[in-house]
Formats: C-alpha cells, structure tokens, sequence
C-alpha cells in the first residue's frame, strides 16, 4: 500500500488510484474551512507523496462540493491558537501558513485543484499554489482577507506571480469582492472550467501519467524557476499582516463585516 493513503488523518481523505493520489479536505460541516490541524496534515500529506517516486500526479479538492471557505476563524480566534499565530508571524522562516501552499509547488508531480462551491481566502491561497486549477463554473472564488482588514500572507507573493496580472491580483485583493470561477478564468485564476472539474482533473492525470515521470518533474521545476521571487517578499508578507493584526483599524474591519455604517479611523501606517 502506498504510504500516503496508510498514514491516518483527522482532517483529510487519502487514496491512490492507479497511481494518482487524491487529497480531499474533509471538514465539510466547517465548508473545509482550514483549521490549524487542517494545515499541519497538508503539510504532512505533501511530504508523504515527495517521497513516494510511484505517485504521477495529486488532486486535491474538498469534500462534498466545497473547496475551502477560507481559515477556520473560530480555530485561529483561540488564545492558544492565536500566539502561536504569532509565533509563526514573527520566527525568521516560512510560517505553517505559508507553508501549507507553497509546498505543493516543491512536490514533485503535478498537483491539480479540484474546485467547487467555495474558494475563498486560505482557500484560493491554496488553489494558485497548485500547477493547474479546474472549477465548476458556479465556484465563487476571492481574496477575501482585506474585509477582515488583513493581507494575503500564504504565499501569494510567489503562488500567484506569472498567474494573474499584477493590476488584477491588486483590484481582487483591495476590494476582497466575490467572483465566480468562469470571471476567474477570464482573470487567469482558474485553467479550466467544467461541469465535472473532478473528472476532467482525472483525465489531465492520466495524461501527465503517460509521460517520463522525470521529464513532467522537469517541466514543473524550470517553469517555476521563470518566477522565482526573492525569500524577502514572504517575510514583507508576515510583517504587514503582523502589523495589521495589531493595527486600529483590525477591529472596525470586523465590525464593518456586520454594519456597513462602521467607519475606519485614517491610514496608521506608511
């Protein structure tokens, strides 16, 4: 049996067919919200398949037609998850958070995103980190963060480039608006586009399978390398949301979500 679809997750669904691993979150009472456990088995589940050299390629989705509807607010607003938030915000390295996507472009198959009903936030943090995007049509994406007044701090700054336009990323992070996946994929969100995305994700599988699994791996490794950014933008990304999280403005973010009526205090930072 494979290693991966052995090892026993909480969190996530695992199996292996024919030598393609798929990789379901499986919180669907919580729309696969991603909470701290979430993110420590995704983590584990990417090194699990890096190390298994008979694996083609990764789906990942969410169970029962949800993606991921962002982190899990209730999991990150416990004391005891919120220091180690910031424990992870202020050590020197890549955060969990960040992490928990960017390692699926350090896997060395394909990794294709399945995705349905919601990809918001952590979700379509996620989702950019993979090599392709398939989506139902009806899928509502968004960089959600700036209405809770904070910033994509993920990975986003290596994920997305060579994705998304740069003038696009800034217009869909600073107005943190809702889009559907056929709008995305107009934006260079999503790859495809399908009423069946998990099928049409199997069948690309099957076609990357009947590859040279070395030469697929080299495909991803020197196309990746065409935007490669300096490790400084993720610490840029830590240090801005650290400092938004202590910010003023934070707290009337979280009351404007419920009262349109809230106004912010004036910019505090330069």
């Amino acid at each position: 049996m494979h290693a991966i679809a052995a090892y026993q997750y909480e969190t996530l669904q695992v199996s292996v067919t024919e030598n393609i691993a798929t990789v379901t979150i499986n919180r669907p009472e919580k729309k696969n919200a991603m909470s701290f456990k979430v993110v420590n088995e995704l983590i584990a589940a990417a090194g699990h398949i890096s190390r298994d050299k008979t694996l083609r390629a990764v789906i990942l989705n969410g169970a029962e037609g949800t993606f991921c509807a962002g982190i899990d607010l209730g999991d990150l607003n416990q004391p005891k998850n919120q220091a180690y938030a910031f424990w992870q915000l202020i050590r020197p390295w890549q955060s969990s958070f960040q992490q928990v996507c960017l390692v699926w472009r350090e896997v060395p198959i394909p990794v294709i995103a399945v995705l349905e009903g919601y990809c918001i936030g952590a979700g379509l943090q996620l989702a950019l980190a993979c090599d392709i995007r398939v989506s139902h049509p009806d899928c509502k994406l968004s960089i959600m963060e700036a209405k809770w007044g904070l910033v994509t701090d993920m990975g986003l700054t290596q994920s997305a480039l060579g994705v998304v336009r740069a003038d696009t990323l800034k217009e869909l992070a600073m107005s943190a608006r809702t889009i559907n996946a056929e709008k995305g994929q107009t934006l260079g969100l999503i790859t495809h586009c399908s009423e069946s995305p998990l099928q049409e994700a199997q069948t690309l599988a099957m076609e990357f399978a009947e590859r040279s699994p070395d030469a697929v791996l080299a495909s991803k490794r020197i196309i990746n390398a065409m935007y490669q950014q300096s490790g400084l933008t993720l610490y840029k990304e830590k240090m801005w949301q650290l400092k938004l999280m202590l910010g003023r403005n934070r707290k009337f973010a979280l009351k404007k979500a419920r009262d349109a009526s809230i106004e912010f205090a004036k910019r505090q930072f330069h």
